[in-house]
């Protein structure tokens, strides 16, 4: 790693100060995507789709770019995949509307919600038990909780969609991961797993259609 644990953690205690209270407002859009899942309107897929570009470009842009690139010039990278990833899902769920979110009573469904409410809640406090406090923790709209999330948003849709918005957010798993390993984020371990899941089940149930 080209950094420290403390250069880490100090980048998102310098992202969270200087943010806020955007940080509340991430997690009240991430919370009305999971009730436009269950209480449908006709622009409620193409609503969810839009929250969920809006966080992606937002990490992209100013967590990479602005902040996490001041200790790793690989944040510039990884903005360009984050970018791409909010294009994505804005050309695939607004533009498009193949998005179609929808809470049913089935495993993916169960589990989909099951990594949101990680995302949102679990995962803080688990990273607070380990001594991640405010400000120097990774709080929702930052990459790790917000990919998991979204790849608990992924298991509710219920039809086919392309897998190309899968790719980055799977990718993602895979390096955020390293951070659990070498930086001692041992939160960030369920981000592979959540990854690993998602894909198991959504692979799993095309080959059942």
């Amino acid at each position: 790693m080209p950094f420290t644990t403390q250069e880490f953690l100090n980048v998102f205690a310098s992202y969270n100060q200087t943010v806020f209270p955007i940080q509340v407002i991430l997690f009240l859009l991430a919370l009305s995507a999971l009730y436009f899942s269950f209480k449908k309107r006709s622009w409620s897929d193409k609503a969810i789709s839009a929250i969920l570009s809006l966080l992606w470009l937002w990490m992209g842009v100013v967590y990479h770019i602005l902040f996490f690139s001041s200790i790793n010039k690989s944040a510039y990278l990884f903005g360009i995949l984050f970018i791409v990833q909010g294009a994505l899902l804005i050309w695939t769920g607004v533009l498009q509307d193949k998005l179609k979110f929808h809470l049913g009573r089935n495993i993916s469904c169960f589990t989909g919600m099951s990594l949101t409410i990680f995302a949102l809640f679990i995962y803080p406090a688990v990273g607070h038990s380990l001594g991640h406090v405010y400000p120097s923790n990774p709080t929702f709209g930052l990459p790790c909780p917000t990919t998991i999330f979204t790849f608990g948003m992924f298991l509710i849709v219920e039809n086919k969609f392309p897998l190309l918005v899968l790719i980055v957010p799977i990718v993602w798993a895979v390096i955020g991961f390293s951070a659990a390993f070498f930086l001692g984020i041992k939160e960030d371990i369920s981000l592979l797993f959540s990854a690993i899941i998602t894909l198991g089940i959504i692979l799993t149930e095309r080959k059942k259609t």
